[in-house]
């Protein structure tokens, strides 16, 4: 177990603090949603509020969003604390739990400092990412309490079927143990979303937010979708965390809700002017190996020569470019690429990109 005084996220230290840059290819997410765009006055915006078991307007109305009854519903600040929430209430110290790889690095080290022991299951590249419920089946222990995987697939945007996910449950009930499902980039499938995985059973934990599909991080709207004695369970656990939400903020989540056809709409043909230009440099590249999601705001390419370390460091020393390491998703030879930002911006930073890897061909 790590000392407690070095715990820590190095990848959200590099996100906070090394990722941004005037061509910001490294953000994962939405390009966020202007305030004035929202149908509001602040008339509408009070201070303080019942929030202390979550706002029960908002619960009702993701509740609704999800199709589940609002004592499933857990909202939480962001889906980075809903991810903790789950997992706290899900496994005791000294547990196992069963990690895609790669993975999303900030689940492993709460794993970590919660004192549970982490083993993986491996999601192949050459097998173009998907998850394999026979895999799965093989890595799972008698010590296994949890499968945790992403949906869509953070590094790498690829979408997992419910048919999949069926089976990884199967075996998840057979061995006495349950699957968490992060499913903020499924967000991004907007009208095609399917419906949360918590549909399958009570053996499933689902957890999401607002703030990668939509450009609305700012206001933290995460939540937990699981069964209800499960669901009571987190808001115990959050209560050692903060008394309450800020009040303006689920206020807010609601109005955003109450209009997500429009920022949907919005956050949509961002996307459809950008994939295009990220499929035309893919296309270009044959210094790179790439499995090309069909939906979502990322892409995970890997590097056939050279280190994407000195690629990084080039990109913002000289060219105001950033990329996500993937050594932070546990693939050191990928970089991970964002979609999700202004056209230009993006259309730009991907000419710097292309760039630096011309400088950097034969290194």
């Amino acid at each position: 177990m790590p000392s407690r005084t070095n715990i820590g996220s190095p990848y959200m230290q590099f996100a906070k603090l090394r990722s941004e840059a005037k061509y910001n290819l490294a953000s994962s997410g939405i390009m966020s949603y202007p305030l004035k765009d929202l149908p509001l006055t602040v008339d509408e915006l009070e201070i303080c509020g019942p929030t202390l078991y979550g706002y029960a307007p908002l619960l009702e109305r993701l509740a609704r969003l999800n199709g589940v009854s609002p004592d499933c519903v857990v909202t939480a600040a962001g889906t980075s604390m809903a991810n903790h929430l789950a997992l706290a209430a899900t496994l005791e110290p000294g547990e196992e739990a069963l990690v895609e790889w790669p993975t999303y690095e900030l689940i492993v080290t709460t794993l970590e400092y919660l004192g549970v022991a982490v083993r993986y299951f491996e999601r192949r590249m050459e097998d173009g990412f998907r998850v394999d419920p026979q895999e799965v089946e093989r890595r799972i222990t008698a010590q296994t309490r949890l499968i945790v995987l992403t949906n869509l697939h953070n590094p790498t945007g690829v979408l997992t079927e419910e048919d999949t996910l069926r089976a990884v449950g199967e075996v998840a009930k057979k061995n006495n143990a349950r699957v968490l499902v992060d499913e903020v980039y499924l967000e991004a499938l907007y009208e095609r979303r399917p419906r949360p995985v918590l549909c399958l059973g009570d053996h499933f934990v689902v957890t999401s937010s607002l703030t990668k599909a939509y450009g609305l991080s700012g206001l933290r709207c995460g939540w937990v979708l699981a069964n209800p004695e499960l669901a009571q369970r987190m808001w115990h656990i959050n209560d050692l965390y903060g008394v309450n939400a800020a009040f303006p903020a689920d206020l807010l989540s609601m109005i955003a809700l109450d209009n997500l056809e429009r920022v949907a709409a919005r956050a949509k043909k961002l996307l459809e002017v950008n994939r295009p230009v990220l499929d035309s440099f893919l296309r270009s590249r044959d210094d790179l190996e790439y499995v090309r999601p069909e939906f979502g705001t990322i892409v995970f390419p890997k590097l056939r020569h050279g280190s994407v370390d000195g690629l990084d460091r080039l990109l913002r020393e000289e060219y105001e470019t950033s990329i996500g390491p993937g050594k932070y998703f546990g693939m050191p030879q990928h970089f991970r690429l964002g979609i999700g930002g202004d056209p230009e911006m993006t259309r730009v930073g991907l000419e710097r990109l292309g760039a630096a890897l011309d400088t950097t061909r034969g290194q």
